[in-house]
């Protein structure tokens, strides 16, 4: 089928059409998740996938976006309990879902699709029954639509567990939805019926609806006048990078050939295992409510050829006014390791190796005896190198720069001095929770569900590959999509398992990060300092456990406070000198 080739275009038609119907020409797309409701400021929207037999369900996604839009209206805040602010909000979707297919019948089929898509997640995952997807679809069935297997199932499911029959109220809530203030008074009286506005309240359950429909931004912004200006600096930051992400992250995301599952299911249990088998006391408050979502990927799969070089490109003339510095450094690093690494021997020993070089003695001295020789043990040992680069979204810029020209200048000098390094990054999948988010949703947000977010750990390149293939992928480190959030604990231990499972005698792990870990969706479910400690852990157990060195470069941020051996770098000028001078005094150790 043309789409098929021509997806850009199909994606800017949805788009156009979504700007047309809600009378909204400045509506923008965004490749984040998208929520329910959406923002009132952007509709999320992916690529259309290759799949002809997934289209519908895509057009579903994108036509409740663009119906809420339309036919939706913000009113005052209402405030209520967290599971009745989410029955409430699903059933205002389903009322303009149902204006919508009527007034655009072709949109039916396409939101069906959808839901019938959130109904078997919901259903695989064991959603409970009371949920609010269900409500959503119940409404449609009263209003006589046929509903696909699963999506008949869950509305089963749902009206087997309520204690009383809300079919009538059901009719009157079809008969009113032209009018969203009617619709609304008896949907809180439906609310009350089933008696969730009485529902004993947990950290964070009240909030308003006018907060739930307002635009993302917006909240950041009251929430910023009271924070901090370090706080407000950083939040911009994420903001900026959330709403400027690459267009074509998602086409390029669609592209990439699929990562094994079973290894990708390794190296989380691995990384598992690690935590379990260090001071296990450490690590009772951190849990993971899911790593079903979370993503090991080779780099290179992460954008196309294309894209590689030119990134790579701009790497390089990055690089490029520093590299007379730079290379003076990485030569004066380079000798002091060859140094260590060339053989050295002893002479004129009785017993070894028999030294050629003195043989014309038999003739000339006959009466000496034979010279010997032995090698010396040189100092140097095997090593390999492991560099673990934080590609969250407050490493945009000035800091990303600088981290991948440490990884090029780290990587190229020791390549040349025969040390194994590897090259690894960590960030998130997708901002502010993603497939794990919503799960944790559809199983009802039990409270303090632990780490929450699709975890995405890049392989820029591993100890076994040969650098100059490799370092293609290295510009992909600037990519815009690919910087999000970033979840440091679990991405050190991660580095840290691949390191403990090399054969080399001596191993280095170098962390190259901007300060704290933050990750919206965990952060806002779990007490504020979840994230910090669990790194603290893992960092302690490192360097008191474990043989390997640890070593972490701060770009712009002291982190000293969380790691014993650190320096900071501020500007580019400063670079080549004291990373090489740190790795001078490492390998003199």
């Amino acid at each position: 089928m043309s789409w098929v080739k021509d997806r850009e275009e199909f994606k800017q038609a949805a788009l156009s059409t979504a700007r047309a119907l809600s009378k909204n020409s400045t509506l923008e797309s965004t490749t984040q998740a998208s929520s329910r409701p959406p923002s009132s400021s952007q509709i999320s929207l992916n690529y259309p996938p290759r799949s002809s037999k997934q289209v519908n369900s895509w057009r579903g996604e994108a036509d409740f976006q663009t119906f809420w839009h339309t036919f939706h209206n913000d009113d005052a805040s209402l405030k209520m309990p967290k599971i009745a602010r989410d029955f409430f909000l699903e059933l205002e979707l389903s009322r303009v879902e149902i204006i919508g297919g009527e007034t655009f019948p072709g949109a039916k089929i396409n939101l069906n699709a959808y839901l019938n898509t959130q109904a078997k997640i919901g259903i695989d995952n064991k959603v409970p029954a009371l949920n609010p997807l269900a409500a959503n679809l119940w409404l449609k069935q009263i209003n006589g639509e046929i509903l696909p297997e699963d999506s008949q199932n869950t509305v089963k499911s749902f009206l087997a567990s309520l204690p009383i029959n809300i079919e009538e109220l059901g009719k009157k809530l079809i008969l009113a939805r032209n009018s969203q203030e009617k619709f609304q008074s008896l949907a809180l009286e439906l609310m009350k019926d089933l008696d969730l506005m009485h529902e004993p309240q947990t950290q964070g359950d009240e909030e308003s609806i006018g907060n739930e429909s307002m635009p993302e931004e917006q909240q950041d912004s009251a929430e910023e006048q009271e924070e901090t200006e370090e706080s407000l600096l950083e939040q911009t930051i994420e903001s900026k990078a959330e709403g400027q992400a690459d267009e074509d992250t998602s086409m390029l995301e669609e592209a990439q050939a699929p990562i094994d599952s079973t290894s990708i299911d390794e190296e989380i249990d691995l990384t598992r295992n690690y935590n379990e088998d260090l001071d296990q006391t450490a690590y009772e408050e951190y849990q993971i409510y899911t790593s079903q979502f979370d993503e090991i990927i080779n780099a290179i799969e992460l954008a196309t050829p294309e894209e590689s070089q030119r990134l790579r490109l701009q790497l390089d003339q990055l690089i490029a006014p520093h590299q007379t510095t730079i290379g003076k450094l990485a030569n004066r690093l380079q000798r002091l390791l060859q140094a260590q690494q060339n053989r050295s021997w002893n002479y004129n020993l009785e017993e070894g190796l028999l030294d050629t070089a003195q043989l014309h003695r038999v003739i000339t001295r006959p009466g000496d005896p034979l010279s010997f020789k032995q090698e010396s043990e040189s100092k140097f040992k095997d090593t390999v190198v492991s560099l673990l680069i934080d590609s969250s979204g407050s490493m945009r810029g000035r800091s990303m720069t600088l981290a991948a020209i440490c990884g090029d200048i780290i990587g190229s000098t020791l390549e040349r001095c025969y040390v194994k390094t590897e090259l690894l990054g960590f960030t998130t999948k997708h901002w502010k929770g993603g497939d794990s988010r919503k799960a944790w949703i559809n199983q009802g947000s039990p409270p303090h569900p632990g780490r929450l977010n699709d975890l995405r750990h890049i392989i820029f390149k591993s100890a076994d590959d040969n650098f100059r293939k490799a370092r293609k992928s290295f510009g992909i480190m600037l990519r815009e999509g690919l910087l999000k959030e970033n979840v440091d604990g679990e991405a050190l231990a991660w580095a840290h398992q691949r390191l403990i499972r090399r054969n080399e005698e001596r191993k280095i792990l170098i962390v190259i990060s901007d300060g704290a870990p933050v990750d919206d969706s965990t952060l806002s479910t779990n007490h504020s300092n979840f994230l910090d400690n669990h790194l603290r852990q893992i960092i302690d157990s490192i360097e008191n456990q474990s043989n390997v060195e640890l070593l972490a470069i701060g770009i712009g941020h002291d982190v000293t406070k969380y790691y014993q051996k650190s320096i900071t770098i501020n500007r580019a000028e400063e670079l080549a000198e004291a990373l090489l001078d740190k790795l001078t005094e490492l390998f003199n150790d």
